[in-house]
């Protein structure tokens, strides 16, 4: 998963199933469905982050180009 459009999919798919096990969990006390809903907020949080992560690299470029460029501007701050 690497564009926003694939992981709003998927968090839009996994939100969709997490509201119908919701609506389904009242009415009986299942196991395997809390732990269904257990995994899909677990993959829903990685989701997110994976989201961020990629506007994030979207906006301001690659992580090691930023590193590159932050060295670079310290030491033209240490050198003036």
């Amino acid at each position: 998963m690497t564009t926003i459009d694939a992981i709003h999919a998927e968090i839009d798919d996994l939100s969709t199933r997490r509201a119908i096990l919701w609506h389904d969990l009242p009415g009986r006390r299942d196991p395997g469905v809390a732990q269904e809903l257990k995994d899909i907020d677990a993959r829903l949080e990685r989701l997110w982050h994976e989201h961020r992560a990629e506007r994030a690299r979207i906006r301001f470029g690659e992580r090691e180009e930023i590193v590159r460029r932050a060295r670079a501007e310290e030491r033209l701050e240490r050198a003036a």
